[in-house]
């Protein structure tokens, strides 16, 4: 593999990593399964497990510091 694409892929790959572990996150943890009609209840049902998923993060984060 060239230096230019191999670099290329380490950097893509550091960014794909961050988003994909929470994507699986959300899938494991609420079962999120996307099998609507239309792509508006789609985008609704994420964008509820993105809400939840970022409250529990913050709910996470502020127990954390509260015990600090």
């Amino acid at each position: 593999m060239p230096m230019a694409t191999s670099r290329a892929n380490a950097k893509k790959s550091s960014i794909r990593a961050r988003v994909e572990h929470v994507f699986a996150h959300q899938k494991n943890r609420y079962g999120l399964f996307i099998r609507t009609i239309g792509l508006a209840r789609a985008e609704t049902k994420l964008v509820l497990a993105n809400l939840t998923c970022n409250f529990d993060r913050l709910i996470f984060h502020e127990r954390r510091s509260a015990m600090a």
